[in-house]
Order: structure tokens, then sequence, then C-alpha cells
């Protein structure tokens, strides 16, 4: 189940969003409980992190579901993005590697190698949920929404001078929805023309479309934006679609974190 984490008045998360969220946790879970998970994490980012809220929020989930919520910063997002794209490559590649993480509540561009890890990263504090609800009202979008979702993915990233390297991937949500219009990979040309189509349709025809959420599809043009302004910061590079992300990260780090044959 999506659940759009939307700032409210002051920087707070609704109650009625806070039970939903809770009862959405618990439900995952018990799921992965019942699945013989021994070891069941969850973690928050951006959207999470900046709530004036989130300690009651974070509290909310450990009464429902038993798990203590570990909050992320910005650094431990870009390592953990970046871990999980860079460590589920069939091939990896040498030499710098580039990776995109366009989140709801903020965007990271993050350079290093598969030996050594994070080298740089930055972070913007705009992500496709900041966006869609400060400045996407109509649907379809209109033509000066789109611009105006373009003019502020410009200035996110206006500055921004990234490492040079060969490749670059791309994860999170907006990535991986984007994999029935672009395929694999998201170059500028297939970005554009994916932009094109999904701001041509209202939300409920491209749901059916894409068999997506609702809630993910009224993302998608600004994650596109977001997307193709990342690429631009790296020169026009295409940006593979990875196949692992945050989560894969924060899985691969706790079973590095425990001793070999799972003896403690």
């Amino acid at each position: 189940m999506f659940v759009p984490l939307l700032d409210g008045a002051g920087g707070v998360i609704d109650d009625d969003t806070v039970t939903v969220l809770a009862s959405v946790v618990a439900a995952h879970a018990a799921l992965a409980r019942e699945a013989g998970a021994a070891r069941v994490q969850a973690v928050a980012t951006a959207a999470i992190r900046r709530a004036a809220n989130r300690e009651a929020l974070c509290a909310a989930i450990h009464r429902e579901a038993g798990l203590r919520i570990r909050v992320l910063d910005d650094a431990d997002e870009a390592r953990l993005a970046f871990a999980g794209a860079t460590r589920t490559i069939a091939a990896p590649p040498d030499g710098t590697v580039g990776v995109v993480d366009i989140g709801g509540g903020s965007s990271e561009i993050v350079a290093g190698t598969i030996a050594g890890g994070v080298s740089w990263y930055v972070s913007v504090d705009v992500g496709s949920g900041v966006l869609t609800e400060r400045l996407v009202h109509g649907d379809p979008p209109t033509p000066d929404e789109i611009d105006a979702l373009r003019a502020e993915a410009d200035t996110a990233f206006a500055g921004v001078v990234a490492p040079r390297m060969r490749f670059a991937y791309a994860v999170g949500g907006s990535a991986t929805s984007l994999r029935k219009l672009c395929g694999d990979e998201l170059s500028p040309a297939t970005m554009d023309d994916a932009l094109g189509r999904v701001s041509a349709w209202p939300v409920r025809d491209a749901a059916r479309r894409l068999s997506l959420a609702r809630e993910r599809v009224r993302l998608l043009p600004a994650g596109l934006i977001l997307l193709r302004a990342a690429s631009t910061v790296l020169g026009g590079l295409p940006l593979a679609v990875a196949r692992g992300g945050l989560r894969e990260g924060v899985v691969l780090e706790d079973f590095a974190s425990r001793p070999p044959n799972g003896v403690e």
C-alpha cells in the first residue's frame, strides 16, 4: 500500500496518516515474520526526518508493529542507496559509479566505487512528493505546472558539480515505476518522451495503463523532471534503472554486521 507522507501545517503529518502508516507497517512486519524473517527493520527517510511530529509518528509505529524506527540522515540515505544499487549489479563496472535516488522528500546524487563505497554525494530537500504537493493541482498537470516543476528542479541542482563517471544508476519509486514506459535505461530522450505522455494522462488513466497506484502515478511528472535534472548534472549520462536501492542497502548492511554462520 502506498501511503503519501504529506506535511500539513507546521510540518506536521496529520493524525489520520500516522494511524494508517502505523497499521501498514504493522501488517508488513507481520507478513515478514510469517515468512520466517528472524529480524525486521524499519527505516525512515526525509519525509519523516523533517516532520515536526516525527517522534510521535515513530512511537505510534512502535506501538502497532513492535519496531523501533531508524531515522536516516542524508548521509545514511546516500550510503545505503549506493550499496543497494551497486552491489546488486550482475557485472559491476570499474571506476567511479553514480547513483541517483529520487525520493518523495529529498533527492540524492551519489558517487563512489564498488570496492571503496561512497566518495561524494549531494542531497537536496526536494523530492517528487514535495514538488507535487507544492506545484501540481491539475489532473493532468497543466503546461505551466510542468514548467514550474522544471524550474524548481533546475534550481535545486544548480551549482552542483559531480565527479566524472562512466555509468550511473537510478533508484527509488519514480525510477522503478518508469520501466513500463522507458525500459531499463532512462536516457534524456526517453525521459522527455515519458514526461510528455504521463503529463497528458489523467491520474486514473495513467494508473490503469501502468498498473500502478494512483498516488504513485501522481508523483511521476515531478519524479521524471528530477531524474532529468540529475542526469543533466551528470552531463546527460543515461541512468540505468537499478535492481536494488535503499531497502536492499539496509538488508546488505544488516547481513554484513552479523557474525559468520549466524553465531552471535
